[in-house]
């Protein structure tokens, strides 16, 4: 059965604000203490489900982690992972990497844990034939999606990506076989910054658009 509705227009001043979401979606790593909501975080979580998935398979697993031993075993996780980062940096970046806030962790009031299921049922395994790594490409999209979602309600969300994934899935007691994704964590930023925060310590710079770009 077709269901045939008419396209939203989506006009001028709809796509300069589109434009701002997009740079003004930051990594954040401050937040403030004021909880997020749980019919708010409902709303985010189904817009992350309107994220594309191969085969309309829906791979995403998103655990909320509010366990008070979960949380400080994430943080051991971190801070072992982290010290370990540290000791690996180059000399001309390891005073900038040890000036930089790698987490957000103790102020977040919302921590999440995004996993993929790399053989879900749903979805009947199309396009997963020959790249079956399409399932962890499209927990990413829903991630992505729900980042800006966050943005767009005056949330900030942060990757905690200095984790060591091996213990994750049990020490979350999820499905050995899903793949750990990320570490998010998720509130109100304490600051706010056109420029982003790597780009202000000195890390990096973001090359101009079309940089990445290859014709054949």
């Amino acid at each position: 059965m077709t269901h045939n509705h008419p396209l939203p227009e989506f006009d001028a001043a709809f796509r300069l604000q589109l434009n701002e979401l997009f740079r003004w979606r930051r990594d954040v790593r401050r937040f403030r203490a004021d909880p997020v909501p749980d019919a708010v975080l409902a709303r985010l979580l189904e817009a992350a489900d309107l994220a594309p998935s191969v085969g309309l398979s829906q791979p995403w697993r998103f655990v909320t982690v509010t366990g008070p031993a979960c949380r400080a075993a994430i943080r051991e996780n971190f801070i072992t992972a982290n010290a370990e980062a540290l000791a690996a940096q180059q000399p001309d970046r390891a005073d900038i990497y040890a000036r930089l806030k790698l987490a957000g962790l103790d102020e977040a009031p919302c921590h999440l844990a995004v996993f993929n299921d790399p053989h879900p049922a749903q979805g009947g395994g199309l396009g997963r034939r020959t790249m079956p790594q399409t399932t962890a490409y499209s927990t990413v999209m829903a991630v992505h999606t729900l980042w800006l979602a966050a943005r767009a309600a005056g949330l900030g969300l942060g990757w905690v990506s200095i984790l060591d994934p091996a213990p994750v899935n049990a020490l979350l007691d999820v499905p050995a076989d899903w793949q750990f994704i990320g570490y998010f964590c998720l509130g109100v930023p304490s600051a706010e910054s056109e420029v982003p925060e790597l780009e202000q310590s000195g890390w990096e710079q973001r090359r101009p658009a079309g940089a990445s770009l290859l014709r054949r």
